[in-house]
Parts: C-alpha cells; structure tokens; sequence
C-alpha cells in the first residue's frame, strides 16, 4: 500500500551566507519577514521597502532521507512559485516554470542535500519575452509571461509583492506495482438516477508492467469493481435516488463518499477519496427578443446568481489556512450570496476552499489563470497552460459546487478595445487558448460542466464581447465616470462584474498605517489606495450625493463607506427587478489581499464593511425596490423562495419632518422565483425634484425608500436621537445599542470597531422616521456607555 511523507520540517532559505530558518509551505517574504530581515509590506509603506525580494534568485534547503522497502519514491511538490531548478545530492531532478502545477521526480533510492532553486519571476518572464515578443496588458509588469499568480505584479487593489518559494505542500510517496495518476468522476443525474463514470489513470513500475489489477469503486452503498491490465480504467456505477445537491437557498447539500481502491492479488495499492454530489448543471445561452440569454440552471431550475468576485485572500497565498477559507466564505453566505466568481488573475484554490463551497451551497464560477493582457500561445507557454489545465480540470471536478469553466477575465474585451488588436500585428494573445485549448480540454476531462470562454464574452464574435444585450457584461463606465444612478439605464443579461470603492474600516487602517494622522490623502492612505485616480472618483462619487466634508475624516470614512454600499444596492436592486431578462449579478468583489481601499465588502483585516450588510438586505430571497421609470415609479416585489409571497405593501408619503402626506396599500403577490412590478399610483409618488417629502414601502419587516433629490438637495432636519445601551442576558461581550429617533434619521450607522478592534454588529445602514426604534447588537466590545456608542454612531446631515 502506498505511504507518504509529509516534507514540512527542516527546511532552510538560503539569504547571503546565511540560512534562515523557512517555512513549508511558505514563501520568501514571510521567512524573511519571521528572521525579520524585512517588514512588514502590509504596513505604512512596507511595500516599497521589500521590492528588491522579487527581484533575486533565492534557494531552499534540506536534507532528504528516506528508506522504503517500496519499488518506488516520488517527490511531489503540489506547487513551486515559479521558475525552479530541483537537485538532490548535487544531480538535478528536473525543472519548473509553473506555479500552477503539480511536479513529480522519481528519487527512489536517492537521498543527500535537496536544493530548490528559485530564479527571479522577473528573470523568467523577461527570458520569455524576449523569445515571444512584445505583447500588451493592462498592467506594466510582464505577467503574462510567467504561468504565475498575475496579482503578485500588483493590481488596482493589490501590492507589487512577487513572491518565490514552495507555497503548497511537498511530500514523499512510496508506492509498488502502480498508484492512481488521475480519478476523474463524470457525475450527473438522469431520471432520477445519479450517475457516475470514473475515469483511471495509473503508473506502473517495471515490475507492475502487464500485471493484472483490480480498480473498485464505492459511493452510497453501490459498489463496481474492473479488472485491467493496461493503464486505465473505467468504473461506472448507478445509485437510485440520490439526494440532491443545491445552491444555498434552492436545496440542501447533501454529500457522499466516493472512495476509490486500487489492488492486485497481494492486497491494496493505492487509495482515493473525495465527497461528491449529484446535480446538473446547465447554462442557458437561447436566443430571445432581448438579445442573448446568459442563466444558470441546476437541477433544472432557473437561477438568478446572487454573486460575488474572489480575489486572493493574501497577497501571500500559503497563509490562508482551511478556516481563513471556511470564515471568509462564510461571510459570503451570511450577505445571502450564492454564487463565487474565482477570479482570473489569482490562483486556483486550495481543496478547502471548494470543500466550504460544497458544504454552504455557493456555486463556483472557476476562472482559468488569464487576465486583462494579451498571452502568447507559443512555447514555452503553451505546453504549460495545456497541462495546468488539465492538472486542475482534474482535480476540481469532484466538486458539486464547481458549475462553470470561465476561459479568461477581460482579455476578448482587451483585444476589441484596449488597442491590442493593432499593436499585436497578427501575434498570438489567447484567443487560440479560450476558443480552442481551453473548451477542447473542458469537452475531453469534465464534459458535465458548460464552458465560457471569458468574462466579458457575448457568445460569439458577431456582438461587440461586452455588449449588455448579449452574454455577460463588465459594468465599470458607473464607477469610473458615472453617478451610480446610471446603472439604472441598462439591463445586461448577467452582470459578472461591477463595483464601488470604499476605504477600510477604521480599526483596519490604525492597523495598517500606525502613528499616521488619517487623511484622504494622507502619505499611507495613499499607497493602500492602488486605482487610478482612485481618490478622485471617491469623491466624485461622495460630492454628487453629498457636501464633501474638509478636514473631517471621519465623516469622509463614512459618507465614501455609505455611498459604496448604496452604489451597489442601486444596481442589484435594478437589475434584480428584471429578473429574468438579466440573470445575475457578480459584485466586484468580496474580499481583500491586504489593507487597502478597495471595492471589497469585507476588508484586508477580515472586518465587514457597509457593503456587506447591504449585500444581505439586497440579495435575501425577498426584496422590495422602488425604481424610477419613465415619469413615475415602479414598486418591485421580487420573490427568490420556492413559495409564493403575498402580501400587502404599505406606501406612506412622508415629509421631511416625518409628517405622512399620503398614504396607501397595494396587494402584491409573486409567484416562487418572481418578480411582480407594479406601478406606484400617482397620488403616492412625492413630485420630481422635490426637496420636501420622499416614499417609504413598507412590507413584512422590508422597507424600501425612494428620495426625489440628491441628499445635498434635500430639506432634512438636523437628526436627533436618543440612545441607550443594554446589556444581553447570559452573554457579557455583548450589547443591545438601542437608538430611538425623534426626527428622520437617514442611514444610521454604527461603526463596531470604534468601540474595540475586535467588535462586531449585526446592521448596516437604517433610515428611521421619527418615534421609530431599532436595536443593533454588538459583540465583542464589553462593557461600552452610551458616549461611546454616540462616537461611533453616524447618520446623513447636511444642514
């Protein structure tokens, strides 16, 4: 039976004349930060103090020593970042340019000093370029050229930190006669039937050459068992039926063990195991009078994708540990999300992350490893890509959450608009990889799952690739250079990407910047702030809505924290209102690298920001939005349960000074999975441009709010509440801060981490009208008085 060595002790880094002691996994930055040759890049302006690490050879090492009555011993690194020579006792075993990759060498009855040699990223990618060519990107740093994690090379939300080192891990596996290379489960399910086809790969020795094996294959109390003498195997196997697996919201998540063994007459060899589910998957691309359709379907059943972006969650990567994964993605299911779009230009995920996505119900979009430059396809890239996709396509496919191959991030998009098309001059840029390498290996390895070829992508070369009519679509045109009222003027079929910018939480950036006086534009909250113009379209943003405050940067915190979150809210709620002519939205983008402002709704340090709680309200399976439309308004009673919602919707038109001027009830029932649209009669729609009175909707603890005017425009008193804090039975970190208002107080907000670092709430912004009460409770801070809390409590005033 096979046995396998963990190789995570006894490492060194080489620095100078030195050895540090390393870590594996690791990387170089965090040996050298832990021997503290270098800072901290996270804090202050860290970052520019540790450039150089990227740009040098580095070598790790240790001494192998193994002794194995097997016929054979692998050394299997499960990743290498990136460009590496590998030598045990002064022989070489092979070398790597993949970051991507697994890399087996054959070192039985070998041991002595195992060296692991790390060229400069830079070295490697400026090698391949100049045996390529030019090609452009988005970025000045030669990503493309290297298969490496392209946001190592910074990003407009990340730093410039490009790493070496063995960041996953690395072991030795004994083995005799054969082992299983590769188990491909093919999963779906037919008339109630759950399929399963398992593919075998294996690797003889010299003596396992001809000999007969057995492969067998067990799921759920249904057993197939084959018996072969080449190198491959096909086990197929029928369990009656099984218990759906299905996204958050539609379903449960039932998993089953799929346990793999493969033997010969002497007893067991090697062994497999994943959990796995039944579902189907499709992706509806029809045709209609809209344009063309972009819909997930599983099970059957039509789904409008409540979305979210993942980047890295670290900029160093080998840091991220299965509970980092499991609290971060928990945070996406709280906020109601049911959908996760791996981004492009990171890296494919660790096993756990797709584990917690399996267990939680969130649908994963994979992306393969492309974004925002134009890629050469010729060698030595080609082959690489080739067989990192097929590494991973493998080693993905047992995940019932996994629903979608993605070929690239903005590069069909690039190539049309950016310029690339004449200044490539025919070379190649990818499109050999996403319209031909990239399906072809989807169709051959997991032909259950649909296939795109990028985001942005209409489907074809006949439409523009990121026309809103056709496919999926980028909105950023909003951020850069709009109001975000402007979402409203379109309904794309699927929104992969869009966003708002917002600065970290304030415990975050007293974190990140120590000692500095926070100002916008303040020397450390400029270097975490990595978008063009970044600050400028913050407060273009803030001043549309809002005086733009001077010298106050808490209220600048809050107000450019509050507008992200309304930003987006604004575009859900459009876009969910034509359900089913637009299909998803994809918010850029859930998490953060390292402290920064960025478009995340959950900051660098792990802390909520307003976005988050604005993503639970907006993506619950009901919701009540009032959308402006031609002269009038539209009440949208949107309904994503499985049961049909009837109910009564209250609309008051209020007054500034929280006098009703009208009011009124409208009857609204929506079926399971829709929306009822009704127009809101024009006796309750306060006039356009007034300053003066605004409508609330008001249905089964929903509110929905609709102002005429710009807050700066509007007649609001100066808010008044009242404030008391009360503590929580039987559990002392907590309080019930309890604000009562005696005017109209607009989104209320309480900042937790004012209290203490390490304090959390359960609301987001809240409009209240006068004699209106709300309880928000708070964890994590103690014992707190009411001062305190008033500290940290913001709402809009602009008189």
């Amino acid at each position: 039976m096979k046995d396998v060595t963990q190789l995570t002790e006894g490492w060194s880094l080489r620095h100078g004349e030195e050895l540090l002691e390393a870590r594996v996994p690791g990387c170089v930055h965090t040996d050298l930060m832990a021997a503290g040759v270098v800072p901290d890049p996270f804090l202050g302006l860290g970052e520019t103090e540790v450039a150089w690490v990227g740009r040098r050879p580095w070598t790790y090492v240790a001494r192998l020593h193994h002794d194995s009555p097997h016929e054979r011993t692998d050394l299997v690194f499960d990743g290498l970042d990136t460009a590496a020579s590998v030598t045990l006792d002064g022989r070489p075993l092979g070398t790597t340019r993949n970051m991507h990759r697994v890399h087996r060498f054959d070192v039985t009855g070998r041991t002595g000093e195992l060296l692991v040699r790390f060229a400069s990223a830079y070295d490697e990618a400026e090698s391949v370029r100049a045996a390529v060519g030019e090609r452009p990107n988005v970025y000045p740093e030669p990503s493309q050229y290297i298969r490496k994690m392209a946001c190592n090379f910074g990003w407009d939300w990340g730093p410039t930190l490009v790493t070496a080192g063995i960041w996953r891990p690395v072991r030795l596996e004994h083995w005799s006669t054969a082992r299983l290379a590769a188990v491909r489960p093919v999963i779906t399910v037919e008339d109630g039937t759950g399929l399963i086809e398992v593919r075998l790969d294996t690797e003889r020795t010299a003596v396992g050459r001809g000999r007969t094996l057995r492969a067998e294959a067990r799921i759920a109390g249904v057993r197939a068992e084959t018996d072969f003498t080449g190198d491959e195997a096909v086990l197929r196997l029928e369990v009656p039926d099984p218990r759906l697996w299905w996204p958050r919201g539609y379903g449960e998540q039932p998993l089953y063990d799929l346990d793999i063994t493969l033997s010969d007459d002497d007893g067991p060899l090697d062994t497999w195991h994943r959990r796995v589910g039944f579902r189907t998957v499709e992706l509806d691309r029809s045709a209609d009078e809209h344009g063309t359709g972009f819909t997930v379907v599983v099970n059957g059943v039509r789904i409008f994708a409540r979305g979210v972006n993942w980047i890295p969650d670290d900029a160093f990567p080998s840091r991220v540990t299965p509970e980092r994964y499991r609290t971060r993605l928990t945070q996406a299911a709280d906020a109601n999300v049911d959908l996760v779009r791996v981004w492009g230009g990171g890296i494919y995920e660790d096993d756990a992350f797709y584990d917690v996505c399996d267990e939680l119900g969130l649908m994963v979009w994979q992306d393969f490893l492309f974004a925002c430059s134009a890629y050469p396809e010729e060698q030595p890239l080609r082959g690489e890509v080739e067989a990192e996709a097929r590494d991973n396509v493998v080693r993905l496919m047992p995940h019932p959450s996994l629903i979608l191959w993605n070929g690239n991030n903005e590069n069909l998009w690039g190539f049309r608009d950016w310029g690339w098309e004449p200044a490539l001059d025919g070379d190649s840029w990818g499109e050999g990889y996403y319209l031909g390498l990239l399906p072809r290996i989807v169709a051959e390895l997991d032909p259950t799952r649909p296939y795109t070829a990028g985001s942005p992508w209409s489907g074809s070369w006949d439409h523009h690739p990121n026309d809103p009519a056709h496919g999926t679509h980028h909105s950023w045109e909003v951020w850069n250079r709009q109001d975000y009222a402007e979402y409203r003027v379109s309904v794309p079929r699927f929104v992969a990407e869009f966003g708002w910018q917002a600065p970290p939480a304030l415990a975050t950036l007293r974190r990140a910047l120590p000692g500095e006086q926070l100002a916008p534009d303040s020397p450390g909250m400029l270097h975490h702030q990595k978008a063009e113009d970044g600050n400028g379209k913050l407060n273009r943003g803030v001043a549309r809505h809002f005086p733009l405050p001077e010298g106050d940067f808490d209220r600048w915190h809050y107000l450019t924290q509050l507008v992200q979150a309304r930003a987006v809210a604004a575009g859900i709620e459009h876009w969910r209102s034509h359900w089913p002519v637009c299909a998803g939205t994809v918010v850029w983008q859930l998490n953060d690298c390292w402290p920064v402002t960025s478009w995340a709704a959950v900051d660098g340090d792990g802390r909520l920001k307003p976005l988050h709680h604005e993503l639970r309200r907006v993506y619950a399976d009901r919701l009540l939005t009032l959308q402006p439309e031609g002269p009038g308004l539209v009440l949208a009673v949107i309904n994503q349960s499985a049961e049909p919602w009837h109910t009564r919707v209250t609309l008051r038109r209020v007054a500034a000074d929280g006098t009703v001027l009208d009011e009124g009830v409208l009857d609204a029932g929506a079926g399971p999975r829709e929306v009822l649209r009704l127009p809101v009669p024009d006796g309750l729609a306060p006039a356009a441009g007034s300053a003066k009175e605004f409508l609330v909707a008001d249905a089964d603890g929903l509110r929905a709010l609709h102002f005429p005017v710009a807050d700066k425009d509007f007649g609001y008193p100066r808010p008044r509440f009242d404030i008391e804090v009360e503590p929580v039975p039987g559990q002392e970190d907590k309080v019930d801060v309890v604000v009562t208002a005696r005017t109209l107080v607009r989104d209320l907000l309480l900042q937790p981490d004012r209290l203490d670092p390490a304090a959390v709430c359960d609301r987001g912004p809240q409009t209240l009208l006068p004699g209106e009460r709300t309880r928000i409770r708070v964890g994590g801070c103690g014992a707190v008085d009411a001062d305190a809390v008033r500290a940290a409590l913001f709402c809009v005033d602009v008189v």
